[in-house]
């Protein structure tokens, strides 16, 4: 799971997390209930990956840190990315080899051009071709992640033979800015509601690989 903004969570030596706001932070404990072991990159030495994420040297991280999943005997792969961390699960999903992953959640994705210089079309999507699931919060004010760019992005899937748009609505307001994790962008709120829908998703889509 790729979380947002600057990408760095502030894990430290004794496991604690300075910075836990973020979506796919602060709900790790919500997944592994559900039988998902959860795997969260931070930065090292509190780098800002802002404009990083969509680079080649990036996407190999990220084959890095697949490949030491597997090693771990996990069962199927997903790359799920929120905000700024969309931008690292496209990236990842495009360079992934064939059968590395069994899908990709992108997840309130920046699809607008900010300051950080890159956006999920920075990333290819049109390489990934494991199944995809968009997700958006109706709610999101976010200005750089506007849900009414959801189905630009899934038709941006052109290699992905499986791409689902995923609507939401809700969530309350905490941070001072918008694109803020305790917002409607961050699923502040409804996020037992979001991780039921796409825990839906993933359990069908592990279903159907099985059948093939």
């Amino acid at each position: 799971m790729f979380p947002g903004g600057i990408g760095d969570i502030g894990l430290g030596q004794d496991g604690r997390i300075r910075h836990g706001d973020n979506f796919v932070v602060r709900t790790r404990k919500a997944w592994n209930k559900r039988g998902y072991a959860v795997l969260i990159p931070d930065t090292v030495g509190h780098r800002n990956l802002r404009g990083q994420r969509s680079s080649a040297r990036y996407a190999q991280l990220i084959e890095d840190i697949i490949a030491f999943v597997h090693r771990q005997d996990s069962g199927p792969v997903f790359l799920l990315g929120t905000s700024q961390g969309a931008i690292a699960a496209v990236n990842g999903a495009a360079h992934a080899a064939s059968g590395d992953i069994a899908g990709v959640v992108l997840t309130e994705s920046v699809s607008v051009m900010g300051v950080s210089g890159e956006t999920v079309f920075s990333a290819h999507p049109e390489k990934v071709q494991a199944p995809v699931l968009v997700v958006a919060n109706r709610d999101d004010r976010c200005n750089v992640a506007p849900p009414q760019d959801a189905k630009r992005i899934g038709a941006a899937m052109t290699g992905s033979r499986e791409v689902t748009v995923l609507m939401v609505a809700g969530g309350t307001t905490r941070s001072e800015k918008n694109c803020g994790s305790l917002t409607p962008h961050g699923y502040f709120g409804i996020e037992a509601e979001v991780i039921t829908r796409i825990s839906a998703w993933l359990e069908a889509t592990i279903r159907t690989a099985s059948l093939k």
